[in-house]
């Protein structure tokens, strides 16, 4: 019996296989989530991970849209709750801009505004 394969390629991809994103932080970002809790640094990195593999939108409760490109990734433990803000390229590049321990309900406007100068520099 005959058996007649055919690779279909579309931008350098061969078709079913899944091209992984790219994490990049910003400079400050790693210590940032270094200084966190055990438990939350581990959430962090296993979620990070998912991103890589599955692209940025994890849906709720580990992802969340801050509007206008800027996101949220929430990392949740005892020790209480990690976030950082990241934005995303066309070219399958995650940007973490900034992490910290949630203290309110509402994230500060101060590190939004830095997250949105970060994300100028990343576009």
């Amino acid at each position: 019996m005959n058996k007649c394969t055919t690779k279909v390629i579309i931008n350098d991809n061969p078709i079913g296989i899944m091209m992984k994103w790219e994490i990049k932080f910003h400079r400050s970002v790693k210590e940032q989530i270094l200084a966190m809790p055990p438990k939350v640094q581990a959430r962090f990195i296993r979620l990070l991970e998912l991103m890589e593999k599955h692209g940025p939108n994890l849906g709720a409760p580990h992802t969340k849209s801050m509007s206008n490109g800027l996101f949220e990734v929430r990392a949740r433990a005892k020790e209480g709750i990690g976030r950082a803000l990241f934005c995303y390229t066309k070219v399958k590049q995650i940007h973490s801009l900034y992490a910290f321990m949630k203290k309110s309900q509402k994230t500060p406007k101060e590190i939004i505004q830095i997250a949105r100068l970060r994300m100028k520099e990343v576009n």
